[in-house]
């Protein structure tokens, strides 16, 4: 498994807590940093923190994108992992410009299969393949 996967994955995990409780992300990461990760790679933990903090810090920017092209379902009905695996690939695409859409799509389909629902992945290549389109339109 390559590092920004490994990241994505650490990401997908710290931004679920974080959803969930809504307590402080440096904590959340502190924590998780000593007690659940086994992930030592100090490149994956930067580019981890650098997923969180940019979701974190962009959150109500890229919850509209994902609102603006989710038909039927709001963010409260969306199931936590697939809302987050957006979230990251939604920042991704807004702000990593450096990242391949395709290569940002893909991972995120993905890390669906493994941590989401039989239709996860589905679900989200549409709403990613419509941000998408969305923003090229910008």
């Amino acid at each position: 498994m390559g590092r920004r996967r490994k990241a994505r994955e650490e990401a997908l995990k710290i931004l679920f807590e974080y959803d969930s409780t809504h307590d402080d992300i440096d904590e959340i990461m502190k924590c998780f940093w000593e007690n659940l990760s086994t992930t030592k790679d100090r490149k994956v933990r930067e580019y981890t923190k650098e997923l969180v903090k940019g979701v974190v810090n962009n959150l109500e920017l890229i919850d509209k994108s994902i609102e603006k092209v989710s038909k039927n379902w709001n963010l409260q009905r969306m199931f936590r992992v697939d809302k987050n695996i957006l979230r990251i690939a939604v920042y991704e695409l807004m702000f990593k410009k450096e990242t391949p859409v395709p290569v940002v799509i893909d991972e995120a389909v993905e890390i669906a299969k493994l941590y989401g629902t039989d239709t996860s992945p589905k679900f989200i290549n549409g709403i990613l393949d419509s941000i998408n389109k969305n923003l090229r339109k910008e």
